[in-house]
């Protein structure tokens, strides 16, 4: 059977087929035509048969999101496949998932080449959005260093001494530092690059969010993040769903002037911290 005659789609590019990207596209994608990045065959297999059996119009494209130039292969694929309305990028890695030099390189720097890629290929009127975390709001980053950061190309961020001396000391600063840079990539993109494009985007920093991914943070350091659950005013986690209700938000109609900016979605951990109603371990 064919389930959809129409051509010229918009097409919805995801990286990382993960539960909370695919949560996403699901809530934008009906109508559109979906392309699917990950570096994982299996996952790619597993998540697009998901999306065909629900009725959406599907492809795939394997991506490596550590290397420049497999990033810019699937950004290209995307714009041959139709108008790039909207990116979303959920790939990274987390604190005890891997070392602080490779959540730099795929959080960070990998992030970076996927929001310059895409500044290439949006259509006017897209729209990206960066999953980044609620640790970007964990370390502040001096003024003057953030200025510095935000007006690097990503092919140097690397070299500035700053995430040398510092994210590079554990996987913990690596992450949070790597998660701010998330934010000022959107900013500096938005007000250049994409700008130019006619496209906006934005980033979203979730709280903690029950993922299957997520369990491997919850086993080795489960105490932590209960004692954030226990600490913030909701007194629970989120849920992948509720992040697809937000990105929808940001992704779509309603949300044109909004550009370059965060939405902490976190139950409340960052106000308990701020307020020192909650003290943050290490």
């Amino acid at each position: 059977m064919i389930f959809d005659r129409n051509n010229e789609k918009a097409v919805v590019a995801l990286l990382g087929a993960g539960s909370m990207g695919t949560a996403i596209v699901r809530r934008i994608a009906a109508g559109k035509k979906i392309l699917l990045g990950d570096i994982s065959q299996k996952a790619l297999e597993r998540v697009s048969d998901n999306f065909r059996r629900s009725g959406y119009d599907v492809e795939t494209c394997i991506v490596n999101a550590l290397e420049k130039d497999s990033i810019e292969a699937f950004a290209k694929k995307a714009a041959e496949l139709g108008p790039v309305m909207y990116f979303i990028d959920t790939a990274g890695a987390s604190p005890n998932q891997a070392s602080p030099e490779h959540i730099v390189n795929l959080d960070m720097l990998g992030t970076g080449y996927a929001v310059d890629a895409f500044g290439k290929v949006m259509a006017a009127g897209g729209a990206g959005l960066i999953i980044s975390s609620q640790a970007a709001y964990m370390y502040p980053i001096p003024n003057e260093i953030e200025l510095q950061l935000v007006n690097t190309p990503t092919e140097k961020l690397a070299e500035v001494p700053f995430i040398k001396e510092v994210a590079l000391q554990n996987s913990g600063f690596a992450y949070m530092i790597a998660k701010r840079l998330n934010h000022l990539q959107a900013q500096r993109a938005a007000a250049t690059t994409w700008r130019e494009r006619r496209a906006r985007i934005n980033t979203i920093s979730p709280g903690v969010i029950v993922t299957p991914l997520a369990y491997d943070e919850f086993n080795a350091n489960g105490a932590g993040y209960q004692a954030m659950i226990d600490a913030s005013a909701s007194r629970r986690v989120g849920t992948s769903d509720e992040i697809a209700e937000a990105s929808a938000f940001l992704l779509g109609e309603h949300a044109t002037f909004v550009n370059g900016t965060d939405l902490l979605i976190d139950g409340g951990v960052i106000a308990s911290i701020r307020t020192r109603e909650f003290k943050l371990q290490g």
